[in-house]
């Protein structure tokens, strides 16, 4: 491993496999979503945006239970109790309403095909208007995405129907 990679919830899933690439499988066993980063396009763009906080949230996982891990093979001491990034699941908000969506997206062939729906969907948000509601389906939780969206001011709401089967709402407020 490289002296220089302190790993934090913060680092992200690009330094993490450039530093210590035997570490690939452990992310997989512990992010089964993870498996996606064979593929050299995802690899480059999802993995450069997603921190391990993000990937813990991805596989549901507490947030020092991956660090820890990750950071116990590469002998590095482990971080204790850790703050999970709050917000990803929560309660039906207020401010969601069925009929109010008003376009859905559905990722999941494009992950599945190795492409990702991240532009096309920062791309639709760009102007999207106040009150009105866009739905994307993913076969996993889009953590780094709900971020992003979220620091271009929205709302978000994400509901998990099946381990495979995520649906997240955004909505400017």
């Amino acid at each position: 491993m490289k002296d220089a990679l302190i790993i934090t919830p913060k680092t992200k899933i690009t330094e993490l496999l450039e530093a210590c690439p035997e570490l690939e499988e452990v992310l997989v066993d512990l992010v089964p979503a993870f498996r996606n980063l064979k593929n050299p396009i995802l690899r480059r763009t999802v993995a450069r945006v997603t921190s391990i906080a993000q990937a813990a949230a991805i596989g549901n996982l507490p947030v020092d239970t991956v660090v820890n891990k990750l950071r116990g093979i590469t002998g590095q001491e482990a971080l204790g109790q850790i703050e999970s990034t709050p917000g990803y699941a929560n309660d039906n908000p207020a401010w969601f309403l069925e009929e109010k969506i008003s376009k859905r997206f559905d990722a999941r062939s494009m992950i599945a095909s190795g492409g990702n729906p991240l532009s096309l969907v920062m791309q639709d948000l760009r102007d999207w208007p106040a009150g009105e509601i866009y739905e994307l389906t993913t076969p996993f939780l889009p953590a780094p995405l709900i971020d992003m969206v979220r620091e271009m001011g929205f709302a978000v709401w994400s509901r998990m129907e099946n381990e495979s089967l995520f649906r997240s709402c955004f909505i400017r407020i």
